[in-house]
């Protein structure tokens, strides 16, 4: 094994697809760049309840976190981009972990052609939509690492 391979440093990263009502999370673990989708996180009018998100922070102790940012296809914010900035930067604040925005168009739809194909083959009974983009996200930063400040 080269010394490179040795000193690789294993990241926990942690996505979030932001939603007003909903949020997917998944968590993967950058030297084996998998992805594990968890149970939809609910929000109140794009607002979590910090103290049971910051919970599962705590649970995974992630050293990245990665925030979805919902642009329009001409590159144009709307107010839901806007409103995933700021819970970005709120996430940050509250917890003192890089974090990154990356650009999540057409993750919700892939991920939902990913879901109707694991549905086809008996294997997503509990697996949400939501959950499997933010695991896009995870991948689209494993492919490039590139984020976008909040």
């Amino acid at each position: 094994m080269p010394d490179s391979d040795m000193n690789a440093t294993t990241q926990t990263i942690m996505a979030f697809d932001f939603g007003t009502q909903k949020m997917g999370i998944a968590v993967g673990q950058s030297l084996i760049q998998n992805s594990n989708p968890l149970a939809l996180f609910p929000m109140k009018d794009g607002i979590p309840n910090w103290d049971e998100l910051l919970k599962i922070v705590k649970q995974w102790q992630p050293d990245v976190f990665l925030v979805g940012l919902p642009l329009n296809m001409d590159d144009s914010e709307s107010d839901l981009s806007r409103r995933a900035r700021k819970f970005a930067r709120r996430l940050r604040h509250q917890t003192n972990i890089d974090t990154w925005m990356v650009d999540e168009r057409l993750t919700t739809r892939d991920a939902r052609q990913d879901l109707m194909n694991l549905q086809a083959q008996g294997q997503a009974k509990r697996i949400q939509a939501d959950s499997l983009a933010a695991g896009l996200l995870l991948e689209s930063w494993y492919r490039e690492p590139h984020g976008i400040t909040p």
